[in-house]
């Protein structure tokens, strides 16, 4: 099996910014974390991070043929991308949507999620053992 765990704006930032909502968990732990989970399952996974909606639309679409399941926390593109829904929805790879916090407990205009509508299941407020269910759940759904 061969999972993507792509991760968008400001999660390079885990542990800096508003650690209060998102721990104090480094990017750097978040992968580490998410590698060791999958080396001990036997999943072969690629991590990606990025802060631009065009380079996590490519990421998705190079993901065609190429992943069995996708694990995505789009950040703050959660509440405005139509371009990654789209995306998620042309590859039509099962994808789990991720939120290290409870989106349903923040701010209205957080608790959008254009995404959701494209994924198989959504993961809020689990903090960074989220990605790991998500990983979980593909898994044993494949």
């Amino acid at each position: 099996m061969k999972f993507l765990v792509i991760n968008g704006p400001n999660l390079n930032m885990l542990g800096i910014r508003e650690p209060d909502q998102y721990g104090k968990e480094t990017y750097s732990d978040l992968e580490e974390k998410i590698k060791n989970h999958c080396e001990k399952k036997d999943i072969e996974v690629k991590l990606f991070q990025s802060n631009h909606e065009g380079y996590i639309v490519d990421e998705i679409q190079n993901a065609y043929g190429n992943f069995d399941g996708i694990v995505i926390n789009p950040g703050a593109y959660t509440h405005t991308s139509i371009a990654i829904l789209d995306a998620v929805k042309a590859v039509n790879i099962p994808t789990v949507e991720v939120h290290i916090s409870k989106l349903e407990e923040r701010e209205d205009f957080r608790q959008i999620s254009f995404i959701r509508l494209a994924c198989v299941k959504t993961i809020t407020g689990h903090g960074t053992d989220g990605y790991l269910e998500a990983i979980d759940f593909l898994a044993e759904n494949k």
